[in-house]
């Protein structure tokens, strides 16, 4: 039951009624007058409150219930990610490193119940200046708007859906203190291009993309380096070096003199199981062949299945640039020619041995191919400077390690990595990383 509020001035009008009333029945018929005019002074302070009564709700109606700041803060989402490394040679002590990797935050607004917009910002090595490693980065910078209740089209520089982890790469998403090779160098992460992504979901469990977007940049290529690419591993994963790393855009004074085309579809329609594969290509914006256009490709399919502790994925990625032999014979000698085809792929196992409140443990082990240059155009090998000693751009790597979770989104992590073909790179990380 309802019960209904006193308010002071009813209170004190019962506290009155009580005094006088009974009072009233007590006194004899000369007190009567006297009575008479208490009864009309009490009237007179019932009227009186009612009035203050009336003032006060029509004062309250009037005050808006939420104040226009309050209501624009209510519609800003805020969020972010970042990591934290330190990684040993075995063989080489003395160029042990420890690296905050990058700091992400992320802002979002909600213009209205089917428009949104999203921005991340990256700082990367901790310090950004003229004279110093790290980087500033506009990462997203895009609006997402609901076309109906299963599709929606985002527009602005965005995230290419390809593979695992160029959407979802966030520390808390992957297993390892670095992200794997095959998703760095042959998918390049992160990649970011500029343009508009139609999107979707079918009741069936099947998720799609598909859009128009800028595309690679080939003049950016170096063909002749004046030394070695890359001297370790933390040089292999965080110099531009690969095909695609190399040369997207960014959106940075991109040339859109054509725009590529990508596909992605995702099927998640039986649980614990992901079934899915995208497909990226067009004409590259500007061309290093003097005889004509240059297409870029990139292909790659993926899968992931979770059942109970157990977490398996496994990743296979091809690409490939046409007219490269008209590339490389305007740039002869080159150290570093322009590659016909590259790939990559890598197997993944983990499994949860201990998990207790929010925390859990999962060591994993991954197997992982990449090559970054599998073929050249006819009659095309690398020639290599005088003082430069060049690493493979083919390798089998070997990562074993542990993801301590603190709770789902700060992260522990230490593993072991082995390579085949550079086996100075051999190394031990240990990380932490949150997401929020």
């Amino acid at each position: 039951m309802q019960r209904t509020r006193s308010t002071p001035q009813s209170l004190m009008f019962s506290v009155l009624t009580f005094l006088v009333v009974p009072c009233q029945a007590e006194l004899p018929q000369n007190d009567l007058p006297q009575i008479n005019q208490d009864q009309l002074k009490i009237q007179h302070l019932e009227q009186q409150v009612q009035d203050m009564q009336a003032e006060i709700q029509a004062l309250a109606a009037a005050q808006p219930t939420e104040s226009p700041k309050l209501a624009a803060l209510e519609k800003i989402n805020l969020w972010g990610y970042g990591e934290i490394y330190a990684t040993r040679p075995h063989h080489s002590g003395q160029k042990a490193e420890a690296d905050l990797a990058r700091a992400v935050f992320g802002i979002g607004y909600e213009f209205d119940a089917l428009t949104r917009f999203n921005a991340e910002f990256e700082t990367e090595h901790a310090v950004t200046s003229a004279v110093d490693r790290g980087e500033f980065e506009v990462e997203q910078f895009y609006v997402d708007h609901d076309l109906g209740s299963r599709v929606g089209l985002t527009s602005g520089l965005f995230l290419i859906p390809a593979g695992f982890l160029n959407e979802a790469h966030e520390p808390t998403q992957f297993y390892g203190v670095e992200r794997n090779f095959v998703e760095s160098l042959i998918i390049p992460s992160t990649w970011r291009e500029g343009g508009l992504d139609l999107h979707g979901d079918t009741r069936f469990g099947l998720h799609w993309a598909t859009g128009l977007c800028t595309d690679q940049d080939l003049s950016q290529w170096n063909f002749r380096p004046t030394q070695a690419i890359f001297s370790n591993a933390l040089n292999l994963e965080n110099n531009a070096i690969a095909p695609l790393q190399s040369t997207h855009q960014e959106l940075q004074l991109a040339n859109a003199q054509h725009l590529a085309q990508f596909i992605a579809l995702n099927y998640h329609g039986i649980p614990g199981l992901t079934l899915a594969g995208s497909l990226f290509s067009g004409l590259a914006s500007t061309s290093a062949n003097p005889g004509g256009n240059q297409r870029i490709s990139l292909w790659e399919i993926h899968s992931r299945f979770i059942s109970g502790p157990l977490d398996v994925t496994a990743l296979y990625a091809h690409g490939g640039i046409s007219q490269t032999a008209g590339a490389n014979a305007a740039n002869p000698a080159a150290s570093h020619p322009m590659p016909a085809a590259f790939y990559g792929h890598y197997v993944q196992v983990a499994y949860t041995v201990l998990e207790w409140g929010h925390s859990h443990l999962n060591p994993f082990v991954r197997s992982e191919r990449f090559n970054m240059a599998s073929q050249y155009s006819s009659g095309v090998s690398p020639a290599a400077p005088a003082q430069a000693v060049w690493p493979a751009f083919a390798d089998t790597v070997y990562t074993e390690g542990l993801n301590y979770y603190l709770n789902p989104q700060v992260v522990f992590k230490v593993d072991v990595q082995q390579y085949k073909n550079n086996r100075s790179f051999n190394r031990i990380d240990t990380g932490m990383g949150l997401a929020f």
